[in-house]
């Protein structure tokens, strides 16, 4: 039987770098109206409101670390630079590496309709949950969690727009008529300050491996890393 004082937030609350004070912030921001809608009793309300707050804290602070390391860079940069970090796939990225869907509460109708999959679904948890700390923590609990949850993408960005060394590395397989793809090899440190080393593997051949702070940023790495091996070989 639990103990009273479990907390079965734990281990989201580790992957964030962040213990909530009130929990039930946290269980509003994974709060889908469907759920609402069906458990009218459940005393929380859902995350819609919370988006809202989200998505304009999230604009604040991904654009502070933008102005950080882009000095050189226009107003109109910028606003394209920070619209594909927050944007619904940049969010749902985020929420899928942190396995937000496996903690949402979701109607029985959008649970069968793959509610927890779904981008929008998981974009706007994501908002709410960066919402949900603000009001918890206040903004430098907020700043710190979405430094540590963005940062890699921010960082990615850093020379005016990352390389899309995937693309490329896609249209050269495309030309041997093979396809690509990235298997995480190893994961590396505590939940909430992980490293991921991923293969890139074209056919049935694995030419490169690359690490970074997120799937993502490894998965980048590991394709420039093919790259530059396949320009060694024959065409």
């Amino acid at each position: 039987m639990s103990q009273p004082d479990e907390n079965p937030y734990l281990r989201l609350e580790n992957q964030l770098g962040y213990s909530f004070s009130d929990r039930h912030k946290l269980e509003s921001a994974l709060t889908h109206k469907s759920y609402l809608n069906e458990n009218p009793g459940w005393g929380r309300p859902d995350n819609e409101r919370l988006e809202f707050l989200g998505d304009a804290v999230l604009d604040l602070i991904v654009g502070h670390l933008l102005m950080e390391l882009q000095p050189g860079r226009n107003e109109g940069e910028l606003s394209k630079m920070r619209a594909s970090i927050v944007s619904e796939l940049g969010l749902a990225e985020v929420a899928a590496e942190l396995g937000i869907g496996e903690w949402l509460f979701l109607g029985r109708g959008e649970e069968q309709s793959g509610g927890r999959r779904k981008p929008s679904v998981l974009a706007d948890a994501c908002e709410a949950l960066v919402a949900s700390i603000y009001l918890d923590g206040g903004f430098e609990a907020a700043f710190a969690v979405v430094r540590h949850l963005f940062g890699a993408r921010v960082s990615e960005l850093r020379d005016g727009g990352a390389a899309d060394f995937k693309t490329r590395l896609q249209e050269r397989a495309a030309r041997k008529r093979v396809q690509v793809r990235y298997s995480v090899v190893e994961e590396h440190g505590p939940d909430h300050d992980k490293t991921f080393e991923v293969a890139a593997i074209i056919g049935d051949r694995e030419y490169a491996r690359g690490t970074g702070k997120s799937k993502k940023e490894a998965e980048q790495r590991a394709a420039e890393l093919a790259l530059r091996a396949l320009d060694d070989e024959p065409e």
